[in-house]
């Protein structure tokens, strides 16, 4: 079992920047891919960046050029950096561990969440 705790969500205007933090239950970085879905409100949960433990990322158009996915593996950490937050950025942001397999990322360990919302 392995237990994700995400942090650092909150409220922001339009433009502004956050980061998030997850924090993993055990040292589990040289064996899991890590990623970052959210969901908004009405809509699917949408996968919006992952990072393998080679270091290779790999972000969703909707964000690409304004959120960077990273980690540190002696903190058994990964943030993901948001740059020029809009409106549409609003969800919960979901903290996982996961697989790449044929092109497909499948998560597997899930964290609680964190709200970010944007203000415009």
């Amino acid at each position: 079992q392995v237990h994700l705790v995400e942090s650092g969500g909150g409220l922001v205007q339009a433009g502004g920047s956050l980061r998030l933090s997850c924090a993993a239950s055990r040292s589990i970085f040289s064996i899991y891919t890590m990623g970052w879905y959210r969901q908004a409100p009405g809509k699917q949960r949408e996968l919006v960046a992952t990072i393998t433990t080679g270091g290779s990322t790999n972000c969703a158009d909707s964000v690409k050029g304004r959120f960077t996915i990273s980690r540190d593996n002696a903190k058994n950490t990964v943030y993901l950096q948001m740059n020029s937050l809009k409106p549409e950025d609003t969800a919960v942001y979901y903290c996982n561990t996961g697989r790449y397999a044929y092109g497909t990322y499948y998560p597997d360990y899930w964290g609680q969440g964190t709200q970010v919302t944007v203000s415009s």
